[in-house]
């Protein structure tokens, strides 16, 4: 258990799997804010998870690759796609700390609004593209759907491997998603192996994605970036917040 309290080891889920799916060349860009910020933006039951006193703001870009229901049934394309969520940080009375997302960019049109309508997860449409040259990525995201704005571009070179410290245990290692259902607030419970990390190097980030999300950031990330080849994640069935 690190220091924040927050294990990098999954507890196993208990049950049949709701569905799967790799999370792969995943970038994590972090920023320092103030609990009293977020606090009204996490659903009802929850509060903002905190560390040292602050809470934290995700932007993180990766690729999805082959989600589909149960264990190892990957829905063919729409399964497979670009992905980039802003994220805040929450923990429950039963002391599970979770995620809750304040946006999602897709790429997939029917996948991101069967979640958007369908399990009222902020899903949005976008445009996005990937490059990679050695070290060297290159990220880039317009919103389509809704309209109105929301873009990226981020060029960031990857580096060494690194062991993370307790704070970054405390954003990356997280086994479950807050969100609101028909007026309810849901634990959606996840399992993967530990984060395989690297030092990353923002060299270029322009966006609005996380100021379209509500949140006030400064320009620059306040923390190290990290980068992950990726984990094969697995989501157990959602439960209902006591």
């Amino acid at each position: 258990m690190a220091g924040s309290g927050v294990s990098p080891f999954a507890p196993p889920l208990t049950g049949p799997p709701l569905f799967d799916q790799d999370w792969r060349s995943v970038f994590f860009l972090h920023w320092a804010v103030d609990p009293a910020d977020v606090a009204p933006l996490l659903p009802r039951g929850t509060r903002p998870d905190v560390f040292d006193g602050a809470t934290y703001v995700g932007l993180v870009p990766f690729r999805m690759v082959d989600a589909g229901p149960g264990r190892g049934l990957a829905t063919p394309y729409l399964g497979t796609f670009l992905e980039c969520n802003v994220r805040l940080y929450s923990i429950d009375d039963e002391g599970r700390h979770g995620v809750v997302f304040r946006s999602l960019e897709a790429t997939r049109w029917f996948t991101a609004m069967s979640a958007r309508w369908g399990y009222r997860l902020p899903y949005t449409w976008a445009r996005m593209h990937v490059k990679e040259r050695g070290p060297r990525w290159w990220w880039r995201s317009d919103r389509r759907y809704p309209r109105g704005g929301g873009y990226l571009r981020l060029t960031v070179d990857v580096g060494e491997p690194v062991e993370p410290t307790d704070l970054e245990v405390f954003y990356t290692a997280r086994w479950g998603l807050h969100s609101s259902l028909a007026g309810r607030t849901i634990w959606t419970p996840n399992e993967h192996k530990p984060w395989p990390l690297r030092a990353a190097y923002v060299d270029e980030l322009h966006q609005d994605l996380v100021q379209r999300a509500g949140l006030r950031v400064p320009g620059e990330p306040t923390q190290r970036a990290l980068y992950s080849s990726g984990v094969h994640t697995t989501f157990g069935w959602p439960v209902v917040l006591k």
